[in-house]
């Protein structure tokens, strides 16, 4: 009975020591995920903070200002004219721009 007993102490104790490390490995590789984790989200965050902050989107056509409408028109229409100077645009090519410019 004795070496039977021994035998059973002995596997008691290599069971233990076999989960004892398991759990010791499991937890370090743990630590290793959460450390890469937390380093990544650092470095995400840095590179949002530091980012180039894009422009705003611009406004949709219906609330620009009628203001700003008119002056766009006015310059389409100094374009229109500097073409037809030059020779570019033809007497009805220019009045046909014109109306649908205007219209």
């Amino acid at each position: 009975m004795p070496g039977l007993l021994r035998g059973v102490a002995r596997t008691a104790v290599v069971a233990g020591t076999a989960t004892a490390v398991s759990n010791r490995v499991s937890r370090r590789q743990a630590g290793r995920w959460a450390q890469q984790d937390y380093e990544q989200q650092q470095q995400q965050y840095a590179q949002a903070q530091y980012a180039q902050p894009q422009a705003p989107p611009p406004p949709p056509a219906s609330q620009t200002a009628p203001a700003d409408e008119m002056t766009g028109k006015i310059e389409q229409l100094k374009q229109l004219a500097d073409l037809k100077a030059q020779g570019v645009l033809t007497d009805a090519e220019f009045e046909d721009q014109k109306r649908r410019l205007l219209a």
